[in-house]
């Protein structure tokens, strides 16, 4: 590992190279680079499921963390691994000051693994708008988790609104245990019929303000085609937020799965004896993986987001994403930017210096008009 102070993005491609040329490539190829944006108080955790996703899937991690947008000077500190505590592969760790921290593009670009796909994952609240976020502009699938808001319906009907296919949530990854439960359950019931089975209602039972309990009654009300409301159970569910699923089937069935606390639940259907199978609560690395699997559009996703928040038409939307800056210091300016943009028209570019007198005036406080002078207190020419 090398750790570079205070340096420059070239530095690093260039340290990159120097550590792979010299201790020589561990993998031979990656199917992927993996760009990680995470809270400071999150580094730890991200880069352990990091680390476990890439023994999944062979990637080049990008691990970037945003701290003291505020600060008068940009600077960068990274840690550069081959083969270290992040995994068999290479991996990047990126400290990011100042105004470098809003144009964290400009150091992830160079480093990208070539001819390999990009994954973007927040282990942190993510932006509104993924658009204002150069990062997700560039990532062929952008993963975010709702279960970090502090208000998960809110996270989702944002996510709703900002959607476009690519677009995928850990909130939605922990219902995977349960939906294969809920499947192989009904397939099950079919088989004994001998014919397909028609689910008329049902309910989850959990925490209706948990974003996977809601996204779970969605993926239930879009695929079976008719209401599954989320109620409060009488027990407390774990990181799903689900303590049970009741379905209620046609010829006056009904089929219950039902967690116990052991890591498992009991199957309930008629004519059958009750069945246990496995539901632990995944670690985030299990779950970082399992969206790493695949890179195509993930229409049941957008299907359960569809039904959960009430917003309609999310797989029809164009999958690619044109980016919009946005300056949290200034954020009236993107208010105006996004509703001028809405109205057909172009927004004016930043002002440029025509020389370079003054230009580290204008990178820490703004622009300023060209009869302004530098300094308030010196008099105007």
């Amino acid at each position: 590992m090398t750790t570079l102070w205070d340096t420059t993005g070239s530095a690093v491609v260039k340290e990159l190279a120097a550590q792979r040329r010299t201790g020589g490539a561990v993998l031979s190829g990656v199917a992927l680079t993996l760009v990680v944006v995470a809270d400071e108080d999150r580094v730890a955790e991200a880069e352990e499921a990091a680390t476990a996703a890439a023994e999944q899937h062979p990637c080049r991690i990008l691990l970037v963390v945003r701290r003291q947008i505020e600060a008068p000077v940009p600077r960068l500190d990274a840690e550069v691994l081959i083969g270290g505590r992040l995994g068999p592969g290479e991996a990047v760790v990126m400290r990011m000051y100042g105004r470098l921290a809003l144009h964290a593009e400009s150091v992830v670009l160079p480093l990208l693994a070539a001819d390999a796909p990009v994954v973007a994952w927040w282990h942190a609240p993510a932006p509104e708008r993924l658009q204002t976020d150069a990062l997700a502009v560039i990532a062929d699938r952008r993963i975010t988790d709702s279960s970090i808001a502090e208000d998960h319906l809110a996270a989702l009907r944002t996510r709703a609104n900002d959607y476009a296919p690519g677009d995928t949530d850990l909130a939605w990854t922990r219902t995977t245990a349960w939906r294969s439960a809920l499947a192989s359950t009904l397939d099950a019931v079919s088989g004994r019929r001998g014919d397909s089975v028609r689910v008329q209602g049902g309910r989850v039972e959990g925490d209706p303000g948990n974003a996977s309990a809601r996204l779970l009654a969605g993926w239930l009300t879009s695929r079976c085609g008719c209401e599954v409301e989320v109620v409060e159970g009488d027990r407390r569910p774990g990181p799903s937020g689900v303590g049970a699923v009741l379905l209620q089937l046609d010829q006056d069935e009904e089929v219950t799965v039902r967690a116990d606390r052991h890591g498992g639940a009991l199957l309930t259907q008629p004519y059958r004896p009750d069945t246990k199978v496995a539901l632990p609560d995944r670690p985030l690395g299990d779950l970082l993986g399992e969206e790493l699997r695949r890179l195509d559009p993930d229409e049941p996703y957008a299907e359960a987001l569809e039904a959960a928040t009430g917003v309609q038409g999310l797989a029809a939307r164009s999958a690619e994403r044109e980016h919009v800056w946005f300056d949290p210091a200034r954020p009236d300016d993107g208010d105006d930017r996004r509703r001028t943009e809405g109205d057909g028209a172009a927004a004016d570019a930043p002002t440029v210096p025509g020389d370079s007198v003054g230009t580290d005036d204008v990178a820490l406080n703004g622009e300023r008009n060209a009869d302004e002078p530098a300094d308030p207190s010196a008099p105007v020419a």
